[in-house]
Order: C-alpha cells, then structure tokens, then sequence
C-alpha cells in the first residue's frame, strides 16, 4: 500500500476552524481520521498554517495541548455551526482556555495585541480572537453528511454550502446526478 503524505487543507477561513478541520469525515464514525495522531502531520499543519517556520518543534506534549484544543473549540462551535446552544460543560472548558492562553500571553505595543511565545499559545490565542473578531452567524458546517468541517461563510449571499466545492460539493453533485440518472432509467 502506497502511503500519502498528509497535505493540510486549510479552508475553513479561519486558523482556529483550521485546527478543528483536523479531523477528517469527523460525523463519520467508520471513516474519521485524526490527522494529529503522527507528529510529522501536526508538524506539516503548524507549518501550513504559518504559525512555525522551521520544523523540529513538534512535541507530544505539543500535539496534546493542540488536540485538547481543537477538541475544547470543536464541542463549541460545532453548536454554533448549527444553530444550537452549546452545552455548559463546552462554554466552561473554552473559557478555561482561553484565560489560560491570556494569562499566559504577553502584551505587545507595535502592532499592538497579545503576543504568545510557543505554537501551542499561538493556536489557542487564534481560538480566542475567533470568538472575539469573527460574525459567528457567518459559521456553518458542510453540508455533506459525513464530513463536519466548519467554516465561515464569506459569500456575498451566505449561501455556501459545502466545506469545499472541489471535493465534498463534488461528491454531492455526482451522487444527485447518479440519482437522476437511476431514476430516469427505471422510469
């Protein structure tokens, strides 16, 4: 078996969607697949993402951190994708995360903002502006029914549909199309 290397998509127009898009066909139990379980993928994603430069930095504690943030950010926002409220349970680990990321950071006068000095501070400060700068009416899930990639709908009309039209859009539009063309020929 040939083996892929793992190629970040970075589509969800956000670097903290970004980090939760790191599951793949997350709502597909029998498909999901963590793209953090190898270091050398978390290390291709911080690299992606441009929030390292030079690889070699990648620890497990580092991943780890990462993982419980994705998954903390995950369980909020998936709610918010949907139109529900997100559990109590959810709101209190993301606000122990981002106080945590805060208190740590540091404050920084030109440009002006908070500043943190290790990957893992970067990303989950990247959480919290999410929260703080985005229109989260403008966050939506993939339309298809495995996937559940997030992503803020930036169309002019908010009608965005899809994670990617190259690849879940696709998959949508040729099974409408074999459809079709099923029922035409029983017809």
């Amino acid at each position: 078996m040939v083996r892929v290397s793992y190629r970040p998509e970075l589509i969800g127009g956000h670097l903290a969607l970004d980090l939760v898009n790191t599951v793949a066909w997350r709502l597909d139990p029998g498909r999901a697949v963590d793209r953090f379980t190898e270091l050398s993928n978390v290390e291709r994603w911080l690299l992606a993402a441009g929030v390292i430069t030079d690889g070699g930095v990648v620890t497990r504690r580092l991943r780890d951190d990462l993982v419980a943030a994705r998954d903390i950010a995950y369980d909020v926002l998936a709610s918010l994708a949907i139109g529900d409220r997100p559990a109590r349970a959810a709101i209190d680990a993301l606000h122990g995360l981002v106080s945590e990321v805060v208190r740590s950071a540091s404050v920084e006068v030109s440009p002006f903002g908070w500043r943190a000095d290790d990957p893992g501070g970067v990303v989950r400060l990247a959480v919290w502006r999410l929260f703080e700068d985005e229109d989260l009416g403008r966050l939506r899930q993939c339309g298809d029914d495995g996937c559940g990639w997030l992503f803020l709908d930036r169309s002019k009309n908010g009608s965005r549909r899809w994670c990617s039209s190259a690849d879940c859009g696709n998959r949508a539009r040729a099974r409408r199309h074999y459809q079709r063309a099923r029922d035409e020929s029983t017809a």
